[in-house]
């Protein structure tokens, strides 16, 4: 008997809402690639290539459903002022969203007339570095975190146009969370959010007046999560918070700035650096909650989090029930190359680069 390998579904081109025409036009793309274009034409050359698509590093592929969808909207040439759509004469295998990838290690191959998607090459592979970045790095904190859940917080430290595809991207590699509904858009979710800093604030600093007007408005919408570090006196304002929400309470979020001691460590410093959300300061606000009989009060740990030390963490066994990771998920690189390796069935590419065939890449409708 004969298993057929089942295909696996790709996001439609209209998820990404892309600015068709302006793509078309060559408005986001290097120069050079629109030269390129309009000289090919010009003189009617059209080389049969193929253009193969990598990168340097372990990895995990995200972007590659949005450079699909550049080529399928946005390959072709202008005749007449009316744009042809270029795409049914191409041949394009990729990799997926979410695998694995090795150095070097071809993720697509586009083959076709090189003049119908010359223009495309920066937009394709900004798509491809930047996912890909950020599914990496998710990723990393995800196995770090040994199976708790990773929040999703970068939002605040980007452009807010990078998050529709930031948060899939997060989302595939394995983050439980994302705090903006942008970021979920792409498969129906919402964004997640804890009780924030500004509302407590509001509520001239008083943390328990702020979670129980929070809990009275949205106990039936989302997990009830306390951020309990304004006043810099985490266990204290933990056991409050919990006495006053008693079950509506799902969690308590850590906060304290790596500039600060909280105040329940003042008297123990010497053995650890007590700056910031460090572990014995985790050990005593799981203490203090399990001895008041608030046990299943979670515990969200956030503020300066990377996958090194969440591995710190759980190699110590800390008590933490979730990870709230935001800035260092966008950070590092992850670039893309493409370079032509055939032209008219011939090898024909820079020195040092050629045609690598991978049988891990599928056709694409």
């Amino acid at each position: 008997m004969t298993l057929q390998k089942t295909r696996r579904e790709r996001l439609d081109p209209a998820v990404f809402r892309l600015p068709v025409d302006r793509i078309r036009d060559g408005y986001y793309t290097d120069a050079y690639f629109n030269l390129t274009k309009e000289l090919l034409e010009k003189t009617g050359r059209r080389p049969a290539v193929v253009m193969q698509v990598f990168q340097k590093h372990h990895s995990v592929l995200g972007g590659v459903d949005e450079a699909i969808a550049v080529l399928k909207l946005c390959s072709g040439r202008r005749a007449g002022g009316d744009w042809q759509l270029g795409w049914d004469d191409l041949t394009v295998h990729a990799l997926h969203e979410g695998d694995e990838i090795s150095p070097f290690e071809p993720v697509m191959h586009i083959e076709g007339d090189y003049s119908l998607f010359a223009h495309l090459e920066t937009v394709y592979l900004g798509s491809l570095a930047r996912r890909t970045l950020i599914m990496r790095n998710v990723r990393d904190v995800v196995e770090a975190a040994a199976g708790k859940p990773i929040l999703y917080f970068p939002a605040r430290h980007d452009h807010w146009l990078v998050q529709t595809g930031d948060g899939w991207a997060a989302h595939i590699a394995g983050a439980i969370g994302v705090s903006t509904d942008a970021q979920a858009s792409w498969w129906g979710g919402k964004g997640i959010g804890t009780v924030p800093h500004a509302l407590i604030a509001c509520f001239d600093g008083n943390t328990v007046a702020a979670a129980r007007a929070f809990a009275d408005t949205f106990a039936g919408d989302t997990n009830i999560v306390v951020l309990v570090d304004f006043e810099n006196d985490s266990v204290r304002t933990s056991l409050e918070v919990a006495d006053a929400l008693g079950d509506r309470l799902w969690g308590v979020r850590l906060d304290t700035s790596h500039t600060i001691v909280d105040r329940v460590l003042l008297g123990r410093m010497g053995r650890f650096d007590p700056r910031g959300v460090n572990l014995e300061l985790v050990r005593l606000v799981r203490a203090a909650l399990d001895e008041a009989g608030h046990d299943r009060v979670r515990i969200v740990v956030s503020g300066g989090f990377n996958a090194e030390r969440i591995r710190a963490f759980e190699r110590e066994r800390a008590p933490v029930d979730v990870y709230g990771v935001g800035s260092s998920l966008i950070r590092g690189e992850n670039d893309f190359t493409a370079d032509v390796v055939m032209v008219d069935g011939r090898p024909c590419s820079k020195v040092g680069r050629s045609l690598r065939p991978n049988e891990r890449m599928e056709r694409v409708d």
